[in-house]
């Protein structure tokens, strides 16, 4: 994979919707793409759109140890409505363990230095084994969704995992999203109706207020402009 690789995807999907990039991608790269879920309103429409494509869609979701009742709940629902299974992926027992041990349990309101650790121990670590060996990684980024993710492309060069980065869903509204989970009847958060647009850990979550940003309930203690977990750098596209 190369940065013309990514020039030439741009250019190829640019007049695409989300389901003939979907195909093109499962039909190109069979056996190297995975899409990684948090379950959250965007991703189930891909994994809608998937499981319309493939009987056995590429999913993976990251445990962190510390998500919501209702995201368990959703996992198992969605398997059940597509026939499907969404792989877990869990970080390191041992290296949870020693950071828990020596930071604390909630050592994220400690510091963003603290928060990273722990996003990369409980997330960017189980990621990567994810990826590990891929080519295509599919998520459910959109450019409205937040400040850091204002200059996203519909596909970019991720340098830390060496793999192209698609964000089918790149130029949707929230309002297009709804839209086809009440028309498809997709199985979706009951935290969506409770204040939550935007899901994360159980601890670094909240309801937002009327008005409010739709990631301001992502580590709210936080500046907006430092709130990624490093799942998903700024700058990511480069040569390969």
């Amino acid at each position: 994979m190369s940065k013309e690789k990514v020039v030439q995807y741009n250019q190829h999907f640019k007049d695409k919707v989300p389901e003939e990039i979907l195909s093109y991608l499962i039909e190109q790269h069979p056996g190297k793409v995975q899409f990684s879920s948090s379950m959250g309103a965007e991703d189930q429409v891909i994994t809608h759109m998937l499981s319309e494509i493939t009987s056995d869609p590429p999913i993976f979701t990251l445990d962190t140890g510390r998500l919501f009742y209702e995201t368990y709940e959703l996992i198992h629902k969605t398997n059940n409505r597509y026939g499907i299974h969404i792989r877990i992926m869990f970080p390191d027992a041992g290296k949870v363990e020693e950071m828990v041990n020596s930071k604390g349990i909630n050592l994220f309101y400690e510091s963003i230095e603290n928060r990273k650790l722990c996003c990369h121990i409980r997330k960017i670590e189980p990621l990567r084994r994810a990826l590990k060996g891929q080519e295509i990684w599919i998520t459910g980024l959109r450019r409205e969704q937040s400040p850091t993710r204002t200059g996203l492309q519909y596909v970019e060069w991720d340098k830390d995992n060496r793999i192209l980065k698609v964000n089918p869903l790149l130029e949707w509204s929230e309002a297009m999203v709804w839209d086809f989970i009440r028309a498809n009847k997709v199985p979706y958060n009951s935290l969506h109706d409770k204040g939550f647009p935007s899901l994360g850990c159980q601890p670094c979550t909240r309801a937002i207020m009327p008005g409010e940003d739709i990631r301001a309930g992502r580590w709210w203690w936080e500046n907006p402009d430092s709130k990624e977990c490093g799942l998903h750098r700024k700058k990511d596209q480069g040569q390969a």
